[in-house]
C-alpha cells in the first residue's frame, strides 16, 4: 500500500512510539485502526486536529480509519496528565458535543471508499447494556491493580487523589479496544503520546482476555493487537501549542471564527512553522521543503505562515472562508477599503474587531457633532479636541479607511454594518459603536 504510513509519520515527526510488530501488521494487510475522542466540548480543537491527522494519513495509505466518539467513557473524564477530577456533563450536553464532533470529523475523512472507508462510532453503543457486575467480570477478572496502578496517568494523581470513577477509566478505554477487536477487526489504536498507557491496557486486556479463550499459548505467542502514539505538539521553546490569548482555538467557527482561526496560524513563530506545516497540512515533503527555502531567503514575506493558514483554514472550515479571512486581515492591517468593510458579514466583521479598543457614541450625540474633531473626542477615540486636531493635522488619522485631512469636516460617515465607525489612529485601530 503506498504511501507507507509509518515512513510518512517518520518525515512529519508524527512517530512517538510504536509496538513491536506494528509495522509487519501494517505492511501484511489492510489494517483497521482507530482513535478515540471525548466529547468534553462542543467542538474539537486544534490539539486534537494532530491526531485526527493520524486518521487522515492512515487512510491515505489505503488502512481503514474508525472514530470513536466516547458517550460512555466522556461520561467518567480521562485522567491522563489532569492534575484533578473533571467535572461531569450531563447527558443532553454529552449527545450535543457527540453531533458537534461527528460534524467536524466527516469533514476529515472518507466515508464513502469502499473497503477501507471510515466510520465513527460511539462506546455509549455497547456499555449502555453492561451491568457493572458484568463489565467487572468482562474486564475486572483480567487486569491487576498493580498493573493498573503502574500506569503514569494514575501515579501522577496518588499523591493529589484519583477516585475510583478516574482509576477506572482505563479499563474502560481498554474493554473499548477489545470490543472494537472481536467486533470490528480493529487491530490498532492511535493516538497522543499521553494515551500510551491506556492504549497498551487496551493491548493487554485482548492479550489475556483471548489466551483465557484460547488456553495456554504455544512456543511464540502471535502479537493480537498494536498501540501506536504520536508526540504532543508543542512550541519551538517547549512550551503548550493550541492555544490564543483566548484559550482554546477550536475547530467550531462559532467558537472559534475563521477569521482568528486564520490568524492564530498566520502569526505562528518562525521555528515553529516546519513542524506544524508536517504536523498539520498535506503538503508533500518537497513542496515543505520548498516553503521553507523561500521563506529562509526573504523571512518578511512570511511564506510558511501564509502556506500554513491558509491549508488549515481551507480543510478546517472552507476555500471561501479562507478568502474571507485574507480580506479581512487586509481591511484591519493592510490596505482595506470602505466597500471591503462593508462586504464583511457580521461574525466576521465581529470577530476582526475583538481586542481593537471600541468605545460607544448615542446616535442624538453623534448627530449633533459639528465636525469631525467634535466627533473624535465626544466619542472617546481621543482624549480632547486638541489632541485629534494635532493628530489630524499630523496626518494620522483616517475614518472608515479614508484620511481625515480637514479638522472641520463634516460628520456623514456611512455607518459600517448600520452602527461601527471605524477611527484609524496611525498603525492602530479604534471602533466607535454608534447606538440608539
Amino acid at each position: 500500500m503506498t504511501p507507507d504510513f509509518l515512513d510518512e509519520l517518520r518525515w512529519r515527526g508524527m512517530l512517538h512510539d510504536a509496538m513491536p510488530g506494528t509495522e509487519e501488521q501494517l505492511q501484511k494487510e489492510r489494517t483497521a485502526a482507530y482513535i478515540g475522542f471525548d466529547p468534553t466540548a462542543a467542538s474539537l480543537h486544534i490539539g486534537n486536529l494532530a491526531t485526527i491527522m493520524l486518521l487522515v494519513h492512515f487512510q491515505r495509505a489505503g488502512h481503514k480509519p474508525i472514530a470513536l466518539v466516547g458517550g460512555a467513557t466522556g461520561m467518567i473524564g480521562d485522567p491522563s496528565f489532569k492534575a484533578a477530577e473533571r467535572q461531569f456533563l450531563s447527558e443532553e450536553t454529552l449527545r450535543h458535543n457527540q453531533e458537534g464532533i461527528r460534524r467536524q470529523l466527516e469533514k476529515f475523512l472518507d466515508f464513502e471508499s469502499g473497503e477501507n472507508a471510515a466510520e465513527i462510532v460511539n462506546n455509549y453503543d455497547w456499555f449502555k447494556d453492561i451491568s457493572f457486575l458484568g463489565f467487572l467480570r468482562e474486564a475486572g477478572k483480567y487486569l491487576t491493580v498493580n498493573y493498573m496502578m503502574a500506569k503514569d496517568s494514575v501515579k501522577n494523581r496518588l499523591e493529589t487523589g484519583i477516585s475510583f470513577t478516574e482509576f477506572s477509566y482505563q479499563l474502560l478505554q481498554g474493554y473499548d479496544f477489545y470490543w472494537l477487536y472481536k467486533n470490528k477487526g480493529v487491530k490498532l489504536q492511535m493516538g497522543g503520546s499521553d494515551q500510551w498507557g491506556n492504549i497498551t491496557t487496551g493491548t493487554e486486556l485482548i492479550r489475556r482476555k483471548e489466551l483465557a479463550a484460547d488456553g495456554p499459548p504455544g512456543d511464540e505467542e502471535p502479537h493480537r493487537a498494536f498501540a501506536l502514539t504520536t508526540p504532543l505538539v508543542t512550541k519551538a521553546d517547549g512550551t503548550k501549542f493550541g492555544k490564543s490569548e483566548s484559550g482554546n482555538v477550536w475547530l467550531d467557527p462559532t467558537m472559534t471564527s475563521p477569521y482568528q482561526f486564520y490568524q492564530f496560524w498566520l502569526n505562528a513563530a518562525d521555528a515553529d512553522c516546519p513542524r506544524l506545516l508536517r504536523v498539520f497540512t498535506l503538503l508533500s515533503k518537497e513542496e515543505i521543503e520548498g516553503l521553507e527555502a523561500e521563506h529562509a531567503a526573504a523571512p518578511h514575506q512570511r511564506t510558511m505562515q501564509r502556506a500554513l493558514a491558509k491549508d488549515v483554514t481551507t480543510r478546517v472550515h472552507s476555500a471561501a472562508d479562507y478568502e474571507t479571512a485574507v480580506q479581512a486581515s487586509e481591511v484591519l492591517y493592510g490596505k482595506g477599503t470602505l466597500d471591503a468593510l462593508q462586504r464583511l458579514d457580521a461574525g466576521t466583521f465581529a470577530s476582526l474587531f475583538e481586542g481593537v479598543p471600541q468605545t460607544s457614541l448615542a446616535r442624538a450625540e453623534y448627530a449633533a457633532c459639528a465636525n469631525v474633531t467634535d466627533f473624535l473626542a465626544a466619542s472617546g477615540a481621543y482624549a480632547s479636541k486638541g489632541e485629534a486636531r494635532r493628530a489630524i493635522q499630523g496626518g494620522g488619522v483616517s475614518v472608515n479607511k479614508t484620511k481625515i485631512t480637514d479638522p472641520a469636516q463634516a460628520v456623514d460617515f456611512q455607518l459600517l454594518h448600520h452602527e461601527f465607525v471605524l477611527v484609524g489612529k496611525g498603525k492602530k485601530n479604534h471602533l466607535v459603536r454608534v447606538h440608539a
